[in-house]
Order: structure tokens, then C-alpha cells, then sequence
């Protein structure tokens, strides 16, 4: 008898498989202690203020991106966009580009940001206004711009105007730009050939963007 009780008392004293137990979670890092506090950890990265940045430029036949003749859209690395990703930037993303060497500059759009790491991809029409070759450098500044109410072309071509409804095929072509900057020579595809068109006036100033706008369009003789 008194082996039963010890048995039945040593059975008593196992915890049953269903009690539920106690979970303790462990103590969670002190993120004050490891971030500091609003990320001016010591060791963080500042973020950047604005997006600049230097790239070697190279055209759309270059590396075989042909279709971006037709507007003034350009790439730009992965890279780019994680930096402009961490920015207060406005929408449509549109960007300055100028030559150092030459002293020249443009506005554009981006279609994606797929160029090589340290390289930028841009329309061969745009390199010629910016009097650059292949592989010069540019840098690349993201800006904003205002809505274009007025722009004012020249036909570089005058069997352009001989085309029936010049207007209507010019203001078709302008849905592939983003923006325009006053003297750029733009080029517009039509029938197989290119069209030139010298910009000759922006209003309200000499850069601006183009989408989503009510903008009159008018010719230079």
C-alpha cells in the first residue's frame, strides 16, 4: 500500500500534457539604443537633399534602344531610382541634363530605369543638341518644371509643311514628350522619314513640362 501511494502521489505531481504553459517573450532590442532616434544613428547614411548625379551617356542605337528616338524619354539605372524613391519628388519624374564640357543643356522625361550602373541612355537627336558623343559625360539633375501654355515651332524641313495637316501630326507626336526646353531641335518620325523642329518659344518660361496640358501650339515661318 504504501508503494501505491507513492506511485499515485509521483503521478499527481506530473504536469498534465494539456495545462497551459506560461510564454515569456524574449526582450525585444532597445531600437533608440541601435537606430538613435529619427535614423541620426552615427553610422546611418544622411539622405540625399536632391537627386544629381554623373553618367556616361550613350544613344538609343547604341544600345539598341531605337524606340526612344521617337519622344525624350531616357534610362537610367536601378540605381537612380533608388535614390529617387527615398525623395519628395514630383510626378511625372522629369530631369536636367548638361554637359560640363560643352556647356549645353536639355530637359526630358525617363521611360525606365533599366540602363547600365554608371550610364545613361538618351535619344541620338538629344546628344545632338547637346553636342555630345558617345560615352561623354552628363549630369543628371532632377527638376520641376512648369505646365507649358505656348510653343512656338520651325519646320527645319519645308515639305513638312507641304504634308496634309502639319498641325494635327506635330501635336501627335508631342504625346511621346514629357517636356521641352526653348532652342532644342526636336525630331518627329512621319512616314518613314524624320522631321526636325526648331523650339522657338515656351511660355511661361524656357523649360516646361508638356503632359496633361492645355498648351497652344503655333509655326515660325
Amino acid at each position: 500500500t504504501d508503494d501505491n501511494n507513492t506511485a499515485t502521489a509521483t503521478a499527481t505531481k506530473q504536469p498534465s500534457p494539456y495545462t497551459t504553459q506560461h510564454y515569456t517573450p524574449p526582450a525585444l532590442p532597445n531600437t533608440t539604443t541601435m537606430w538613435g532616434f529619427m535614423g541620426s544613428h552615427r553610422g546611418a547614411a544622411p539622405l540625399p537633399q536632391k537627386f544629381e548625379e554623373q553618367y556616361h551617356c550613350y544613344s538609343a542605337a547604341y544600345a539598341d534602344k531605337s524606340q526612344l528616338e521617337q519622344g525624350d524619354k531616357i534610362l537610367l539605372p536601378p540605381s537612380a531610382f533608388d535614390i529617387l524613391a527615398r525623395l519628395q519628388v514630383d510626378y511625372p519624374m522629369l530631369f536636367q541634363l548638361q554637359s560640363g564640357d560643352k556647356g549645353t543643356l536639355t530637359h526630358c522625361g525617363v521611360l525606365e530605369f533599366t540602363a547600365e550602373e554608371g550610364s545613361c541612355v538618351i535619344p541620338f537627336w538629344m546628344m545632338q543638341n547637346l553636342l555630345i558623343e558617345e560615352g561623354a559625360v552628363l549630369t543628371v539633375t532632377n527638376v520641376s518644371l512648369p505646365k507649358a501654355n505656348f510653343v512656338k515651332f520651325q519646320a527645319q524641313h519645308v515639305d513638312f509643311l507641304e504634308i496634309s495637316n502639319p498641325r494635327a501630326v506635330l501635336e501627335h507626336a508631342l504625346r511621346n514628350f514629357s517636356c521641352i526646353t526653348k532652342g532644342d531641335v526636336i525630331c518627329v518620325p512621319y512616314n518613314s522619314k524624320n522631321y526636325h523642329f526648331e523650339i522657338k518659344e515656351v511660355r511661361p518660361q524656357d523649360a516646361a513640362c508638356i503632359i496633361e496640358t492645355d498648351c497652344n501650339v503655333d509655326f515660325d515661318a
